[in-house]
């Protein structure tokens, strides 16, 4: 029978090992690890940023480039986060009102800062611009609502790396090949049966239910990898795990 559990399905996967979060070794006294933590923080981060800064702010697209990437080096060089206490509020929402506050104080000193340097230089603002055109008119909601779904957004595509680079590593293409047509692909009621997709790939339906059992469970695995270094404490971790993902602590 076909494994329709989904990928935010919960079951009995376990936690990934117990590990410091990004904030916590941001806050190290390890300078290589501060930076680890920092390169983390912002990778996963500023693709919500950015697009916050373009659809609530209403900045265009070169503005919100240099807002974005001036605010990830005063994060960075002021240790703004040694601010930030995880009893009073998410480090999501933490972190949007840190935005809040720079996009309404920046001037033109911090809009110079150079695009591009140092931990920056990779931000792919092209694919983040390709994801706002598809972005439904009537989506961005409230500013909380706007970049939650952004940051969900963020963790989930970063997982799905994941997954890829582990399957292309481990020679499972296949594996993730199934993954992204039935589930990454296949919303919005346009699935193709598991027959069909057993004949496209020359696989035993009994394959395909057994791939994407795997995929989903890697999958699942890397998001919550993902999630504990985008949140701040334990609690925050598995409030945030049980609500996105429908996995309880064992």
């Amino acid at each position: 029978m076909p494994d329709d559990t989904g990928i935010g399905g919960g079951g009995g996967n376990r936690f990934p090992s117990t590990h410091w979060s990004a904030i916590e070794a941001a806050r190290s006294s390890d300078p290589r690890e501060r930076r680890r933590a920092f390169e983390t923080i912002v990778q996963a981060y500023w693709k919500p940023v950015y697009k916050y800064v373009r659809v609530h702010w209403r900045r265009s697209n070169e503005d919100a480039k240099d807002l974005t990437q001036s605010f990830f080096t005063r994060l960075i060089e002021k240790d703004d986060l040694a601010a930030y206490d995880p009893s009073r509020a998410r480090l999501r929402t933490f972190v949007r009102v840190c935005v809040d506050r720079f996009v309404q104080n920046a001037d033109k000193e911090a809009r110079r800062l150079k695009r591009g340097g140092g931990a920056l230089a990779s931000l792919d603002f092209e694919a983040a611009e390709g994801e706002l055109a598809r972005m439904h008119p009537q989506a961005p909601g409230s500013p909380d609502e706007l970049f939650d779904r952004e940051w969900i957004r963020s963790l989930f595509g970063l997982a799905v790396d994941d997954l890829r680079a582990e399957c292309e590593s481990g020679g499972r293409t296949t594996q993730f090949r199934l993954f992204e047509l039935y589930d990454l692909e296949g919303g919005n009621g346009a699935r193709r049966s598991y027959h069909d997709l057993a004949a496209e790939l020359g696989l035993k339906v009994t394959d395909v239910t057994n791939y994407l059992a795997w995929a989903r469970r890697r999958f699942r695995r890397h998001a919550l990898a993902r999630l504990r270094d985008m949140t701040a404490s334990d609690e925050e971790f598995r409030r945030e795990a049980k609500a996105l993902m429908g996995v309880e602590p064992e």
